[in-house]
């Protein structure tokens, strides 16, 4: 519709940077969701160097130390992936990525969070608590030392077997996790796997649903571009 090429010429005037860690998940779940909306992705700059350690000049300009973070042409900063693709959802509805209805959208929520808190968070918290470039950092976004707790490290794994059977059972139901549409929960699913797969917790053999739909979602283009 005019309404939507008018919004969407607008958009695309806009500067718009993502200040963008290449590695996190949750700054690929950004790129892999601007890329399915058929954009281009905005400038980015790197804001974390060696050690896996933010520049100061970023917590200068954004205290919060987390990535990712996007800034408007006005200077208007916002923060954290879900808030970033909710913003660039209503700039750009098409295609969906968030829902239509009021069901879908609690559906996609509803998976999407699981995902998170379960697979992401999870696997965080084996990174975080056994990798010595996370001394000392066992929390992200803190700027005061937080120690490292072994424990948390099966805690995590846990959480990630857990979190694979789950998913198993939705995925030997439905092609995609909120039903027959690619949405915003396949791409925290997906990004958050592939961290877990990272940390050496691939799909357990008997999850024939969740390798079925994670070679279907690895396909797509914008899963090796977001990389």
């Amino acid at each position: 519709c005019l309404r939507y090429r008018l919004r969407s010429a607008v958009m695309q005037e806009r500067t718009m940077k993502l200040y963008n860690w290449q590695f996190a998940p949750n700054c690929r779940r950004v790129r892999m969701f601007v890329l399915e909306k058929g954009l281009d992705l905005p400038a980015m700059e790197e804001v974390v160097g060696e050690g896996f350690r933010m520049f100061p000049q970023y917590i200068g300009k954004w205290p919060h130390a987390l990535v990712p973070m996007l800034e408007l042409d006005n200077g208007t900063q916002i923060g954290e992936a879900a808030a970033i693709c909710r913003y660039i959802e209503d700039e750009h509805p098409n295609p969906p990525l968030m829902g239509r209805t009021g069901l879908e959208k609690a559906t996609i929520e509803m998976w999407e969070r699981r995902a998170y808190d379960e697979c992401m968070i999870g696997t965080a918290e084996v990174v975080r608590n056994s990798m010595t470039e996370f001394y000392d950092r066992g929390i992200p976004g803190s700027l005061e030392p937080v120690p490292q707790i072994p424990a948390l490290i099966e805690r995590g794994k846990g959480r990630v077997r857990r979190f694979y059977k789950k998913y198993d059972t939705r995925l030997r139901e439905t092609r995609y996790l909120a039903g027959d549409d690619f949405t915003m929960a396949d791409i925290t699913t997906l990004c958050a796997m592939d961290f877990a797969k990272f940390a050496g917790m691939d799909i357990p053999p008997e999850c024939t649903g969740v390798a079925r739909w994670y070679a279907e979602v690895s396909a797509r283009p914008s899963a090796a571009a977001s990389v």
